[in-house]
């Protein structure tokens, strides 16, 4: 058997109109039962009073004459049926018709009355042949039952107030059932455009084009789900480019070195290269691009370890001051080769929580970079102060050619480079920065860069401290 499948809007739709329907239903069947109950209630209470109010006319003795006519008068001027009756062969028998007919009143309820009693009859009485609502009242005399007064209303009056009533509920709600279905459509159509509209967007984002956007007609959840899915859209698509853009960035920086491996080991291979002075120059520049890729991979995989998470972060106290100090020492002969001189100063209490290598890696990159883009016989400063609200900033300055100031905010993208050949002319990957901005992130710290063009650049870093 085929299963049946609803659209969302559908589904509202129909949600809406069943939801209305058994609204209007139940409302029907809880005011009638209601109304009616309270109604029916009323008249009970009504003719018992009546009822009592006319039986305190008797006073005790026989029925006179007089009583008996004011029973009547009030029968004529009541809305109520009277019935008067003080036959004692009557009051035991039909009372108050032939003797063929069933008993009014039987042993139970006779000795109800003689108890001083008021009956209530509700219901079809054959003998009218009509619904009833009915008391009987005695009439007492110490003990003996001197008459009974049966006063009844029919309940026709009040099917017909409910026929009638019926019918105009039943027109109002065939109305409002076509309301609910109209309305509910368009209500439930406006609903799901939106969801609609995303579920197309989201369908041509999956194929690649970022370019359809859902159109917000409203300022509610629906709306600003809208909103939302465009701003999601926008982001997926930036990291898609970004992605795309790694991807290139990578297959470039890796095709140059392999290219030259390979042009180089085969010109050694084939004979191409006869002396060994040139033999040992082409190994010289094959080492230097597998150095090259070495370098690009290990960063690769650091920043994805650092992406998921997975890299192990191996924290403790450290004295930065002295941490910075071994890692500067590495670079006395590079700064040497440049004949470039360093400035630091130092604060030996600062002490963080850590971790000693990749704290190591930050001054290392950002060191390689001051070293790289600095002209010779310059000064580079490193700094260490603490700063107020338990923190410490490093900063390493240099006065190289600096960053143009409509590039300083991609700094720290992977593979960014205001000059593409620059970085590989020194030999750089294009992933310090990013890798620095991840470690610092990761130490629960901030970043700060200041560059101007020509000038030399400032990069202070900020990590809390212990």
């Amino acid at each position: 058997m085929k299963k049946i499948s609803m659209s969302l809007w559908q589904k509202l739709w129909l949600t809406v109109t069943i939801a209305v329907v058994l609204g209007i239903l139940a409302t029907y069947g809880m005011t009638h039962y209601f109304y009616k109950k309270l109604y029916v209630d009323h008249v009970e209470v009504s003719l018992k009073q009546e009822g009592m109010r006319l039986a305190s006319e008797y006073t005790g003795g026989e029925i006179t004459p007089q009583l008996k006519e004011r029973f009547e008068w009030y029968n004529q001027i009541s809305q109520a049926e009277i019935l008067f009756v003080n036959n004692p062969k009557e009051l035991s028998a039909c009372l108050p018709f032939e003797v063929d007919y069933e008993s009014l009143i039987g042993v139970v309820e006779r000795e109800q009355l003689i108890n001083g009693e008021i009956i209530t009859k509700t219901g079809y009485e054959k003998r009218f042949d009509r619904q009833i609502m009915g008391v009987i009242v005695p009439l007492l005399e110490e003990k003996r039952l001197k008459g009974i007064l049966y006063i009844y209303l029919p309940l026709a009056s009040i099917n017909d107030l409910f026929r009638e009533a019926g019918v105009f509920i039943a027109i109002i709600s065939l109305l409002f059932t076509l309301a609910a279905i109209v309305l509910g459509r368009k209500i439930a159509r406006k609903l799901t455009t939106p969801l609609n509209e995303m579920e197309r967007v989201a369908y041509q984002m999956s194929k690649g084009d970022y370019s359809e956007k859902v159109q917000v007609r409203s300022n509610d959840e629906i709306g600003r789900l809208g909103i939302a899915f465009n701003q999601m859209s926008e982001a997926v698509k930036e990291e898609d480019e970004r992605r795309k853009e790694f991807l290139g960035n990578v297959s470039h920086e890796l095709r140059t070195p392999i290219s030259y491996i390979k042009g180089y080991s085969e010109a050694i291979l084939d004979g191409t290269v006869t002396n060994g002075e040139d033999s040992k120059k082409y190994l010289h520049l094959i080492h230097r691009e597998a150095g090259r890729m070495q370098r690009l991979v290990r960063d690769l995989l650091d920043l994805a370890q650092m992406d998921g998470k997975s890299i192990p972060m191996d924290k403790q106290p450290l004295a930065l001051a002295q941490l910075i100090e071994e890692a500067l020492e590495k670079f006395d002969p590079f700064l040497h080769e440049k004949n470039l001189r360093l400035f630091k100063e130092l604060d030996h209490d600062v002490i963080i929580m850590g971790d000693q290598d990749r704290i190591e890696q930050i001054i290392q990159n950002l060191m390689e970079n001051a070293i790289r883009y600095s002209p010779t016989n310059d000064v580079i400063e490193v700094t260490l102060v603490t700063i107020k609200g338990n923190g410490c900033k490093i900063v390493i300055k240099d006065n190289g050619i600096g960053i143009p100031k409509e590039h300083l905010h991609r700094i720290g993208e992977r593979f960014f480079r205001i000059d593409k050949a620059r970085t590989r002319q020194y030999g750089g990957t294009g992933l310090g920065m990013a890798i620095v901005q991840k470690i610092v992130q990761l130490h629960e710290g901030d970043i700060m860069i200041e560059s101007e063009e020509g000038k030399g650049t400032k990069i202070s870093i900020f990590l809390p401290t212990i």
